[in-house]
């Protein structure tokens, strides 16, 4: 029972609902004799705790009933054989009872009230007892009620005293008044009549410990039920207050749709966005706002079937796309079945929005790798075709040089001299020391030509071969280019070698020796213009480690191998400058470089091309000086799902 708080009558009961318009005199009977009873008590025992209430009100009952059963014996008094001493005992009980209930309406305390009313009872008995004619009224019924009542109203240690008084009267003072000559005329035999007030007292003192064991456990579980509650109040505090605080919105709602409970961030957003605030008790969406939300309510039906249902609600405010990430939780029963839906919310505009310029960013990153990448591609494309068309150059200017030099003048004046003596070509090389001479002139002549042209042809050869490195490597990279960002079967074996021959000029004459170290790989699926961007990047970087070493032996390793789980290692290793530890972590971060004339942008792009190919980009290096060894893993994939 509620607790009530009445100061004057009529006035209702505190936790107690009324009907629209019932009249007091139409209220439930029990709460009308409660209000009525509070009248009795005084402001500050009202206002006590529901427990303590009851309590209260149970004095008052046991004082009135006290008082109407004197009020009801009055009339017999004349016909009672002992009229004086019932009379005093009447009168007792209404002057006891009476100065109970005034103070009850007096006071701030219940003891003293709660005593006067035991006392009254113990002493009612007490006299009722030692003055009747009866020597076995010490075990009366009423001699019983007095333990119990005394340790619920006055508490265990004041019944306690009352009891044990009241016990020692029935089980002592009683028998030995009785059985003592004089006293009646026809005596109850000693021995029958001290068994039964000795176990009337025993039964008196057990009725006590019974009644102090059940309010001592029930003492217990209210202060445990207490503390459990201020726990409870606590943990609720402090959860609403989590819940208040946070930016999420959070909604509770009941199997009808009812809003049970909403935080502040749900109550502003939904007067933002609808121009009222939910309200407890109503449906979270109103025929009015249902056709706007047919499919947030669908979702909904879905969650209060035991289902976890996630949305984004994209809605239009003023000139700004807003998205809210909406969640809907079923909370289920002891029994399994769902009670209600508990709605988070989240406003992830700023996230999309970022997730947008992010998108933008990384599709420019990327146009700007594969420029990049073509941008390498094309300096080493130059870079060798430079270096070969220096080749071609020299190769032409000894071609020049030698044909300059030829002794053309001396085998047309040969000719000449010959055809002068077109007539007499017999006697002119016999007697003429011109015509001697001419004839091994010719010889040592015809010979010097020869060697002439074979220094001409290895020229030419020279020359074509130039012209063919240029040919081959300018009709590699269109292939490559050709191929950008397909997927096809390629050997990966060979756009390394084509890689390599790019460098392959400047890789000897930087004296760095190259060793292969291939596995038996088959074709893999792999985006052709990716993985050779990244191993043209790999290759600059380690020529330029090599040549800022001092390490004579200038040694780059390719190692192609299977690894576990159908994984592809392609690690490219030198021995040159090394690595620092604690660049090492930072050396795939756009725009970190060591290099003086550096844009820190391959390493970052290499790393990121790995991951788009579902691979990865690593470094290990033992320190400065000891080399370095990049490593990239690729999915090895040799059949195309497709088909």
């Amino acid at each position: 029972m509620s607790s009530t708080s009445t100061i004057e009558a009529g006035q209702a009961v505190e936790g107690v609902e009324w009907p629209p318009g019932q009249p007091p005199s139409r209220r439930r009977p029990g709460v009308w004799i409660l209000s009525r009873l509070d009248l009795l008590l005084s402001r500050s025992l009202r206002q006590a705790a529901p427990e303590e209430l009851v309590r209260y009100r149970m004095l008052v009952c046991i004082a009135l009933g006290l008082m109407l059963i004197s009020v009801l014996m009055l009339p017999f008094l004349p016909v009672s054989p002992q009229p004086l001493k019932h009379g005093t005992v009447v009168l007792f009980s209404l002057a006891m009872n009476s100065t109970s209930l005034v103070l009850l309406r007096r006071r701030s305390s219940h003891e003293l009230p709660a005593l006067l009313v035991c006392s009254t009872i113990g002493a009612s008995f007490a006299f009722s007892a030692l003055s009747s004619s009866g020597p076995y009224t010490a075990s009366h019924a009423t001699a019983m009620l007095l333990p119990a009542l005394s340790v619920y109203l006055v508490g265990a240690r004041q019944g306690f005293v009352l009891t044990l008084l009241l016990a020692l009267c029935v089980g002592i003072i009683h028998p030995l008044h009785y059985t003592a000559p004089g006293v009646l005329a026809h005596p109850p035999p000693a021995g029958q009549l001290w068994m039964m007030d000795t176990f009337a007292a025993l039964c008196m003192l057990g009725i006590w410990a019974v009644s102090w064991l059940h309010t001592t456990a029930r003492h217990q579980a209210h202060v445990a039920r207490e503390q459990a509650l201020r726990t409870l109040r606590e943990s609720e505090r402090k959860l609403n207050s989590l819940i208040d605080n946070t930016d999420d919105l959070v909604c509770s709602l009941d199997p009808q749709g009812r809003v049970i409970v909403a935080n502040a961030a749900m109550r502003r957003a939904f007067q933002e966005r609808y121009g009222h605030e939910p309200v407890p008790g109503e449906p979270l969406f109103t025929p009015e706002l249902a056709h706007y939300q047919e499919g947030t309510l669908q979702h909904m039906a879905e969650s209060f079937q035991g289902q976890s249902v996630r949305l984004e609600d994209v809605f239009k405010r003023g000139d700004r796309v807003q998205v809210i990430d909406t969640s809907f939780k079923p909370i289920f029963g002891e029994d399994g079945r769902p009670l209600g839906v508990t709605l988070f919310g989240r406003d992830v505009t700023e996230r999309k929005e970022s997730e947008t310029k992010l998108s933008e960013m990384h599709r420019t990153l990327l146009d700007v790798s594969r420029q990049a990448g073509m941008a390498e591609m094309a300096t080493g494309l130059l870079h060798n075709v430079g270096n070969t068309l220096n080749s071609v150059n020299v190769s032409a200017n000894l071609v020049t040089d030698r044909i300059r030099s030829l002794r053309v003048g001396g085998l047309v004046r040969s000719a000449e001299l010959m055809k002068e003596h077109e007539g007499d070509l017999c006697t002119f090389f016999a007697t003429d020391p011109r015509g001697r001479q001419l004839p091994a002139y010719l010889i040592a002549l015809a010979s010097q030509l020869v060697e002439e042209q074979q220094a001409l042809l290895a020229e030419q050869l020279t020359l074509t071969q130039g012209l063919e490195h240029v040919k081959s490597i300018v009709s590699m990279q269109q292939e490559h280019a050709r191929f950008s960002g397909m997927v096809e079967l390629m050997s990966v074996t060979r756009l390394i070698d084509d890689a390599l021959r790019l460098h392959a000029v400047s890789f000897e004459r930087s004296k760095i020796h190259i060793v292969r170290e291939y596995a038996d790989i088959p074709p893999i699926l792999m985006d052709r213009h990716k993985l050779l961007q990244i191993i043209l990047n790999l290759l600059s970087n380690a020529r330029h480690a090599l040549l800022d070493s001092e390490h004579p032996d200038k040694r780059l390793v390719i190692r192609v191998q299977p690894a576990p789980e159908d994984r592809l290692l392609i690690q490219v290793s030198d021995n040159g400058k090394g690595i620092a530890p604690e660049h090492l972590a930072r050396l795939f971060t756009q725009g970190f470089t060591t290099k003086k004339d550096g844009h820190g942008f391959g390493l970052h792009i290499s790393a990121l091309a790995a991951i788009e190919m579902a691979g990865s980009l690593t470094c290990d290096s033992e320190g400065p000086g000891q080399g370095a060894t990049f490593t990239i893993e690729l999915p090895m994939q040799t059949e195309d799902p497709r088909y």
